[in-house]
């Protein structure tokens, strides 16, 4: 099964994605992962792509759409895989749509109010990385791993939360008419608990999924 998912930040689509590609026995593919990847081991995918990175700038979509294909190629692919942080555009999804055929496009959505109190809530260790919300830390400002302060990132505050989704939403919009208009598209309110939103996606994919 070969399938895409959708979100806008904050929605949970990456944890989705690990969990339902393990009940699914296919790999989970994030963009961000392949370019690490391909950096760290200085392919000339990678270098290309590090000199773009390195100079603030987006990376184009060929050399991203390239890096896509060749890990799409891996022998673990071959029964299918699960797409994380691509596309994003839609010249992004038409490219891939021309070397693959998808079988569901799986938009997990949440109102952007809800996700604003999701992410401006998050509070990180800014020494061992651990991450939590104001509405389990029961007042404390404290990291329960290693007793450090408490930190809200530039990227969790409200005003930034929405510019992100206004980014978002202007990319992403045709994207999901695109996939709705293939018949592929599955939305999924992902407002709910792990746990549901993954029962829900599981009940989407059907008979696929078993």
């Amino acid at each position: 099964m070969k399938i895409v998912f959708l979100g806008p930040p904050g929605a949970g689509k990456g944890t989705q994605a690990m969990v339902i590609s393990r009940e699914l026995g296919i790999p989970h593919i994030s963009t961000g992962d392949i370019f690490r990847q391909n950096i760290k081991n200085e392919t000339p995918l990678g270098v290309a792509a590090k000199k773009f990175i390195d100079e603030g700038r987006l990376v184009p979509d060929d050399l991203t759409l390239d890096l896509v294909n060749d890990r799409l190629a891996a022998a673990d692919c071959k029964n299918g895989y699960l797409l994380d942080g691509f596309p994003r555009t839609l010249p992004q999804a038409e490219a891939l749509d021309e070397k693959v055929a998808l079988d569901y496009a799986v938009n997990v959505d949440v109102a952007h109010d809800h996700l604003i109190d999701r992410l401006s809530g998050r509070r990180v260790c800014p020494e061992c990385g651990a991450s939590y919300h104001i509405t389990t830390l029961d007042g404390s400002e404290e990291c329960a791993v290693c007793g450090n302060l408490l930190i809200q990132r530039d990227d969790d505050k409200p005003e930034t939360i929405r510019k992100r989704l206004e980014v978002y939403e202007a990319q992403t919009r045709a994207l999901i008419d695109f996939y709705r208009d293939k018949g592929i598209l599955v939305d999924i309110d992902g407002a709910r608990s792990v746990e549901e939103v993954r029962a829900d996606i599981l009940a989407a994919l059907g008979s696929d999924a078993k």
